[in-house]
């Protein structure tokens, strides 16, 4: 049988494996729970700056440095370093929570439907 991907976008890691355990039901022939963001090798939950040393924008606003020289000059270039975006690290959605599902062809409408229900983007 044909399989079908969903990439279903949540606020929260809760939010995913609420529905990650209902689409057990169905016929689910793999599926992951990932968070992503803009730049690489970030930690956004990362200890804040509080020394008094400024490594760089990107540091002081997001609390930690990012990946390097290069991708902390590119942290600062987005408008959240600014502190003036409401965007946060899930950018203007507020969705860094990827649930991706693979199911079989026949179960795609029902996965569809507990992802919408649950409140994921889709």
């Amino acid at each position: 049988m044909a399989e079908k991907n969903i990439l279903a976008y949540f606020k929260s890691p809760e939010e995913a494996e609420g529905v990650s355990k209902k689409l057990q039901t169905l016929r689910v022939v793999d599926m992951s729970i990932d968070r992503f963001s803009m730049y690489p090798d970030t930690d956004p939950y990362g200890a804040p700056n509080l020394s008094g040393s400024m490594v760089s924008l990107s540091s002081v606003t997001y609390g930690n440095t990012l990946g390097g020289d290069s991708t902390n000059i590119l942290a600062a270039t987005n408008v959240a370093a600014s502190g003036m975006s409401n965007g946060g690290q899930g950018g203007p959605t507020g969705r860094d929570i990827l649930l991706t599902v693979v199911v079989e062809e026949g179960s795609f409408d029902k996965a569809m439907k507990i992802i919408e229900d649950a409140g994921g983007f889709v």
